[in-house]
């Protein structure tokens, strides 16, 4: 998760300018070719990164541009830190920024650096990647050719990324599939949408909040709104999807936690040592209506993704179904750079209200529903649909009683056993009187 770019000192600048000037002259090689500097210095090892330059320089099989070399350099600091901490060049900076705005040339496909190889997120909607039936779950082998393995993020999004009706060959391993998958994709103007919403029946809200890049708050408060209006002004409860939501934003993440929530805090965040860094807490103007909540998780659920969750279940505003979420609980910051590229860094680790760490556990679900895709009902009179009494000779008519039926179950038959327990459960906590509410009291605005 990052959150927006800003400019930060940094310190140390002058010792890397160091480093470029030793190098830049060439011509350290052998013994004595440098002194140690004192052994109380920080950066006493700043002089074997010269004389290693230096060797590579003049001694390795191909010239080789000293952009290229302390391009590398830099990676290696930085990349040794952690899986989220990068430099990105001219170029991965803009592609970070497209990720955020959410237009881009590409096949569309989340993706994160989990164990060995990167793993698919999620296909984000009617992209290439989801019609070539690309899933949540998939492990990239190679891109174009070229082994994935220990591949960073950022490297494969460059290589993916592309001009609208170009070619990239990917092959992936599915967890269950005996041979490897091998897709060629065309690439396309790939658009990002945070929101899809839908009403289910009783006037229970489904929202399914994919991402959080710019204006999720704004698309979620849109959403809402005409969910409402097609429940003719009350909207009775609403089920949260955050499954396969890799986070993004966490400004984005807190604003939504904000819309649920009239007081109280939402996420703090924990620097070096422990010490407090930030807070944000609830504003009470504009807070929806107290309807019952259900949020579903999965283990693809990630960052901010998990703040709100863990908010909400904090405060006991929502009840999580699901499995346990990913537990990614740190802060990256993207620093301009002089060069036009951008350091990316960790520098915090975030907590719940309740002063839990997600990082490395996650955010267990208060009922766990591990995910099965349903069977399809039988169509009528098929050989496969059993007999039931509807369908003997001369069978008394079915006639109501003094109650109304219960409605059906939404979205043929809810193939989706997680959405399914979510949608019941609510429909348990909306027959209780006090759980109406009425419409929302304002009107959204960008933040």
């Amino acid at each position: 998760m990052q959150v927006r770019s800003r400019q930060r000192w940094v310190r140390g600048l002058g010792v890397a300018a160091l480093a470029v000037g030793a190098f830049g002259a060439g011509s350290l090689s052998g013994r004595g070719a440098h002194a140690d500097p004192p052994s109380a210095s920080p950066y006493r090892r700043l002089g074997v990164l010269s004389e290693v330059l230096a060797h590579v320089e003049n001694s390795y099989v191909d010239p080789v541009s000293e952009d290229r070399l302390l391009d590398g350099a830099i990676r290696g600091m930085v990349g040794a830190l952690d899986p989220h901490s990068s430099y990105l060049n001219r170029e991965e900076y803009a592609l970070l920024q497209s990720d955020t705005s959410g237009d881009f040339g590409g096949v569309g496909v989340e993706i994160d650096a989990r164990g060995e190889y990167l793993m698919v997120v999620a296909p984000i909607a009617t992209s290439p990647a989801e019609r070539a039936g690309v899933r949540a779950g998939d492990e990239i082998v190679s891109i174009e050719g070229r082994d994935a393995r220990g591949m960073s993020v950022d490297e494969a999004v460059r290589r993916m990324r592309g001009a609208a009706g170009t070619r990239v060959r990917v092959v992936l391993r599915r967890r269950g599939a005996a041979d490897p998958i091998r897709l060629e994709l065309v690439r396309e103007v790939v658009h990002v949408t945070s929101v899809d919403a839908e009403l289910l029946p009783e006037r229970i809200g489904y929202v399914n909040l994919k991402s959080f890049q710019d204006h999720a708050s704004w698309e979620l408060q849109l959403a809402i709104e005409r969910l409402t209006r097609e429940a003719g002004g009350t909207l009775r409860g609403l089920v949260l999807d955050l499954r396969n939501n890799p986070g993004g934003l966490l400004d984005e993440g807190i604003s939504v936690t904000d819309e649920f929530l009239r007081e109280g805090l939402i996420v703090t965040t924990r620097g070096r040592n422990g010490a407090a860094q930030d807070e944000a807490r609830a504003q009470g103007p504009g807070t929806l209506p107290n309807f019952p909540m259900v949020v579903l998780v999965n283990e693809y659920t990630a960052s901010a993704a998990e703040i709100v969750a863990g908010a909400l279940q904090d405060h006991r505003r929502a009840t999580l179904v699901g499995v346990r979420t990913f537990g990614k609980g740190s802060v990256q910051t993207v620093i301009d750079l002089s060069d036009g590229g951008a350091l990316k860094i960790t520098i915090a680790r975030y907590f719940t209200p309740s002063g839990r760490s997600i990082q490395a556990q996650g955010i267990a679900p208060d009922v766990q529903v591990e995910q099965v895709d349903l069977p399809d009902e039988p169509e009528e009179g098929s050989s496969s649909a059993p007999e039931r009494e509807r369908d003997l000779d001369q069978h008394l008519p079915h006639r109501e009683s003094g109650d109304a039926a219960p409605p059906p179950v939404p979205g043929s038959e809810m193939r989706d056993l997680q959405l399914r327990v979510g949608y019941q459960l609510l429909r348990g906590m909306v027959r209780e009187p006090a759980a109406t509410a009425a419409p929302p009291r304002r009107a959204p605005t960008r933040r």
